[in-house]
């Protein structure tokens, strides 16, 4: 009896998950030795994306710049403990978020509490809107309290999970969904609110 082989597709999967695990390990391993070149270009390459974490969660040009170098001290002091268990870029945005919320919180954000009325948002506000662009979007984000915009920069644009959400953000999963619906047509309406501006003025 012949052992069965595995379809080509199946053997690229797993070639493709490996090397996502395995990204920049020679420099990764290099950094562990304490080789600055290689911390510099570990820094290089993730930097700029973090930065832009930074700036969505905290939305001060100051704040953000002063987050990613913590979180980069941070990345450099804990970097024997990372094991290749992720992608060593997903690694660095979990530090680099929680410096963010670890920011946030001491700056007392407020994450408001799931209640029965008004939680969840209506068909209506799944609409699509015309004309919509990046710029449209990160505008009307920052408009949005901490708790909102952090819920729904970490679900929509970081791709965490609501259970992931709350784990970091110490709330109910059902808080997490909440503040994403509410954030969700908050957005809707501040996009809207500005478009109607624009057409009127």
């Amino acid at each position: 009896m012949h052992a069965s082989k595995k379809s080509p597709a199946v053997q690229q999967h797993k070639t493709l998950a490996l090397d996502y695990v395995s990204t920049h390990r020679e420099i990764v391993e290099k950094c562990k030795s304490g080789n600055r070149r290689a911390q510099f270009e570990l820094y290089r390459l993730y930097s700029k994306a973090m930065y832009n974490v930074c700036l969505r969660m905290v939305r001060q040009e100051q704040d953000a710049e002063d987050l990613l170098q913590n979180a980069f001290v941070d990345v450099f002091t804990k970097l024997d403990s990372f094991r290749y268990q992720s992608s060593i870029g997903a690694w660095i945005k979990r530090i680099v978020v929680n410096n963010c919320i670890n920011h946030l919180k001491r700056n007392r954000l407020l994450v408001e509490e799931l209640n029965e009325s008004g939680s969840e948002i209506q068909a209506e506000d799944e609409l699509p809107i015309p004309g919509l662009s990046v710029e449209v979007v990160k505008k009307a984000l920052e408009k949005l309290p901490d708790g909102y915009r952090v819920v729904f920069s970490l679900y929509l644009l970081e791709g965490y999970d609501h259970k992931e959400i709350a784990e970091i953000l110490d709330i109910t999963e059902a808080t997490s969904k909440s503040q994403y619906s509410r954030a969700k047509k908050k957005v809707r309406d501040l996009i809207i609110e500005e478009q109607s501006f624009k057409e009127c003025s």
